[in-house]
Formats: C-alpha cells, structure tokens, sequence
C-alpha cells in the first residue's frame, strides 16, 4: 500500500504547531499534525497562562515584539472570548527600583503602541485608596494600574488543533515522530505509537518541536541531514496557593534582581505566582519545581503581600521549559522571546524549523510560517485567523456575558455556577457536551470536583485525552480542586472512566 500523502507535516502539538497546523488547513492544505504526547502537553501548558505586550520587554527596545502581542491581545479577546479575558493589573511603586518616571513612560508607551478597542489605559493609583491594594504591605502606597488578558493555555492549543480538525486536518496524538528522510519531491516521515510505526509522505516538514527543535532537526538523513538549530532552553516555575485574601486582581512585582514575578487569580480559589527565569539542561520532560524554586517566588510574594505564605501553603507547583531563541545574551531573563523561522530546501523538500515565540502571538507566527511556504503552495488560500472565532467562540456581537445568560435560560434545570464553569471551558461547545441533559444528574456519575462520566467521554471523543493527567491537569484544572492526597484517587476514578469507554 502506497504511503498516505499530505502538503505538510507538523512535527508537535503545542501551541506554535497546533496554531500552524489550522491556518494551514484552513488554506485547502492537506495537513498531518503528529504531537508525541499529549497537545499542550509540555511548555504550552506551563505558562504564567496570560495574554500580554510584554511590558518588561520594553526594557529590551524589542518595540515590534510588544507591538504585535498587544495587537493580538483584540484579536483572541474576540476569537475565543470564553477563555481569554480582560485582567488588570497592579503594579506597586518600589523605593530603589525602577523609578516612577521610568515605569510611567513605559506604560504610556504600552498604552499606545496598538490601538485598544477593548482594553482599559494605564493610569496611577493610591494603594490606600483601592480595594486591590489592601492585600498589599502598608508600606506601599503609590502604583499603577494597567490591563491585559488571562488566558486558558492549555485550552487555547486544544481549540486549535480542533479548529485544524474541523478544516479537514489529521490530528495525532501520542505519536511521535522517529525518522525523517527526503525521497525525491517528497519528505518520508515514520510516526511511532502504540499501534506500531507507519510511514507518510510530505511535501514540507514543519518542525514546531519547542524544546525537541534540535532533536527533530536531528532525525533527518540523506542529502537534508543539516546542523541543528540552537536553543537556548530556560525553566520557568509557578506555584499555587489558596486565594490570598482580597487579591482577586493581577499583581506584578519588582523583585530586587531586576526581575519581576506575577501573582495572579486563578481557578476561582486560587492564586498563582510565577514565573522564575533558570537556564535549564536536560530532558525537558524532567524539568520539576525545585526548593530553590519554591523559595524565590515565596520570597517576592511575602516582600509585598500582608499574609506571608510559606512552603506548607503550596496546594500545586508546575514547570516549563522555554525554548528560546540564542541571541547569546548571558541573563536568562534578557533573551529575546520574540520568534525565528528557518526554512532549509536547497532544491529539496522544505523543512521549517520553528524557534521561539510566545503564547501571545502564536497566531501571527503561524501567518509568518505559511508565508515562509507559499512559494511550495502557490494555490493555497489566504490568510483567515485574523477574524474567525476559534471553536466555542462565536457567542455574537454581543459578547460571553450577553450569550451565557441566555445558556442559562435554555438550561435552567442545571446549577448556574456549574453552567459557568462548562461554559468557560467550552463557550458554544457546550451545547454538544450537554446534549439532551436537563440537569447534573443526566450526566452520569459525578467523579469528583465538578468532573461528570459525561465530560470525561466527551473529552476523550472530542478532545484527544486519552489518561487521566490529560484531562485533570489540561483539558480541566479539576486535580486542583481537590486536596493532594485526594488526587491519586482521582486520577484512577478517571481513568476508569476513560477505560470503560471505547471509542
């Protein structure tokens, strides 16, 4: 039997790979994504989960970066308006920091670098004076406030890599990719998993491994086998606590070395802080919270915070690596989070390798990839994301709020604030989550926080999950909601679920 052609392959399922392969399909291109684990499942899934310019970036001049993120900021608020959301934010003024004239110009400056249509302008505030700043040491009196955007990013990479299914892409997941090698016109791919291996064929590879750049890059043999890009790999950690008393806004804090570190609402018990900046070497699969880790960003938050935290009030931990691009810049901090596409052909088969990039503009890097490619595809349609919501994010004009009120008079017989909740992961989805059910007990056996027989089969159908991790840690935050000694419990609950339905 011949081997299955395809226009592209995408090598991995995070969010710069997921984000490529929809516009892609999106275009008419026949397009294969193979992710080796789970989508999202590695840095995509350890962010500091924002939407954001960048506004420490403008201490590094990279003025085009923060240009085109604070753009995107308006365009996922209305692509995917049921997981990213407006945030403000707090900035306290620091004696012996960066001084006020300094932090006042760079917010005028993020104010004005794209235009806003949704989102709120900076301006001062007394701590004193304001309900966000009474969580906050007496000591700070003076700050700023200013806006950006939350965002769930496990979900925003699931609802890509659905939006790429839903324009005829292949979607597979725990697949990875073991050879690559060129035949002719055509990239030849060999795709592990637990069904065995098989072969495809590629008119072009891209190459969105994220921290896996150089080890992709490293399969291929014959007249393509090239020097690997270089990365420059960085450990971003965050903890979680129980909400801190009335911090039910953003933080951002200056930290003596010149960092700064977000405590940010989270979950709606929760508070995240996050993030550190640590050179990492290794397996990115091994990278882990560290005591160090832990002690830093516990120091910066008990430096501005009333309620001191210590290491017994951490309910959940999670890291990332960031594969970064290597602009040589020796502070972890400093190097460059803007993106880098290097195409490699030379009279054969393309083959784009992906290096950096940031959450915030996934989408732009995707436009600029398929650019990259356009002379290999002359007839493939043009580019789409800019305006056309992402799965679950066409609530109309009139916007979530406007659009849940009216899900909670079609289903009135189910809780409100667990509507929410569903709505929140799914927007319009929700309607084929919740099928013909009229109230929680139609969606079988209730597992534990909120998670139902019905959304466990659902995902799994639906959404690719396949263990329990998927679902409790990415596709929901469900394993946050119950204690750490409850969740090894959890996760057999789930999986037994998982199990029972076969699809």
């Amino acid at each position: 039997m011949a081997d299955e052609v395809f226009d592209i392959v995408v090598i991995g399922g995070g969010i710069n790979g997921a984000g490529i392969a929809a516009d892609a399909a999106g275009r008419g291109l026949r397009v294969l994504l193979a992710e080796a684990e789970d989508l999202g499942g590695a840095t995509s899934s350890a962010s500091s989960k924002l939407i954001h310019g960048g506004l420490r970036y403008l201490e590094q001049y990279a003025f085009r970066l923060v240009r085109e993120a604070l753009a995107e900021r308006e365009v996922l608020l209305a692509k995917a308006p049921h997981i990213v959301w407006p945030l403000q934010f707090i900035l306290p003024r620091v004696e012996g920091m960066r001084p006020a004239p300094v932090l006042r110009a760079g917010l005028f400056v993020y104010d004005h670098l794209s235009q806003r249509r949704t989102i709120g302008r900076s301006h001062s505030v007394d701590l004193h004076q304001l309900p966000a700043g009474q969580p906050l040491k007496a000591n700070l009196t003076k700050g700023y406030s200013y806006w950006d955007c939350w965002v769930d990013d496990a979900r925003l990479v699931v609802l890509n890599a659905i939006a790429a299914r839903d324009h005829g892409a292949t979607v597979l997941t725990r697949t990875p990719v073991t050879e690559l090698s060129v035949s002719g016109d055509f990239w030849k791919i060999t795709l592990g998993g637990a069904g065995g291996s098989r072969r495809v064929n590629a008119r072009a590879v891209v190459n969105a491994a994220g921290p896996w750049v150089e080890a992709v890059a490293g399969m291929t043999k014959g007249p393509m086998q090239i020097a690997a890009p270089h990365l420059r790999l960085v450990k971003g950690s965050h903890i979680v606590v129980p909400r801190i008393a009335g911090a039910n806004t953003a933080y951002i804090f200056q930290n003596t070395d010149g960092r700064v570190v977000f405590a940010l609402p989270f979950e709606r018990a929760f508070t995240l802080i996050g993030t550190t900046d640590q050179p990492f070497a290794g397996d990115p699969r091994t990278v882990a919270v560290t005591p160090a880790d832990r002690s830093y960003l516990l120091d910066v938050a008990n430096r501005f915070f009333v309620n001191q935290l210590t290491t017994a009030d951490i309910v959940w931990d999670f890291a990332g690596v960031r594969p970064l691009d290597d602009d040589g810049n020796d502070n972890p901090s400093s190097v460059s989070r803007d993106y880098r596409l290097d195409l490699l052909a030379d009279g054969s088969p393309p083959l784009l390798h992906v290096i950096g990039g940031k959450i915030t503009t996934y989408r732009r890097l995707a436009e600029a990839a398929l650019v990259k490619l356009e002379p290999y595809f002359p007839s493939m349609g043009r580019a789409w994301t800019g305006s056309a919501p992402l799965p679950g994010g066409d609530v109309g004009a009139r916007g979530f709020d406007t659009w849940f009120e009216g899900m909670t008079t079609r289903y009135a017989g189910i809780d409100r604030g667990y509507l929410e909740i569903l709505a929140r992961r799914y927007g319009t989805r929700l309607e084929h989550l919740i099928g013909d059910a009229q109230s929680i007990s139609d969606f079988g056996t209730l597992i534990a926080a909120g998670l139902t027989e019905r959304e466990i089969k659902f995902l799994k159908s639906d959404e690719w999950a396949v263990v329990a991790d998927d679902i409790i840690w990415r596709r929901t935050k469900a394993g946050l909601h119950v204690s750490p000694e409850h969740r090894p419990k959890l996760l057999g609950q789930v999986q037994s679920v998982l199990d029972s339905h076969g699809l």
